[in-house]
């Protein structure tokens, strides 16, 4: 059974930042594609970062986030990271893992003024 667990998140001041992390369990994890998407509330669940299968050579930001996030993986620990810099109040939401098929449970991230 393939589960997928965030962790990280937290209260952060404007401008700060915060790494989130998600560890997979159950799946050939370097095989997939790895996504961090984000909900903030009272809105849809939005795609805010993917890294390509095996090496992750290949990454995609959503325009709000670019220079700001990066994602990455480490295969040997079965885990993606994204990496926040620059935090904004419009960046608070819940923060979820995704692999294509699976979703982690999130990780709430508040970013204050």
């Amino acid at each position: 059974q393939v589960q997928l667990v965030e962790s990280g998140g937290g209260l952060v001041q404007a401008g700060g930042s915060l790494r989130l992390s998600c560890a997979a369990s159950g799946s050939i994890f370097r095989s997939n594609v790895m996504a961090w998407y984000r909900q903030a509330p009272g809105k849809q669940r939005e795609l805010v970062a993917v890294i390509s299968s095996d090496s992750g050579s290949v990454t995609t930001y959503a325009d709000s986030v670019k220079g700001r996030f990066t994602i990455s993986r480490d295969n040997a620990k079965n885990t993606v990271y994204l990496q926040m810099n620059n935090l904004k109040p419009e960046d608070t939401a819940v923060y979820y893992c995704n692999d294509r098929t699976h979703w982690g449970k999130g990780t709430l991230v508040t970013v204050s003024t």
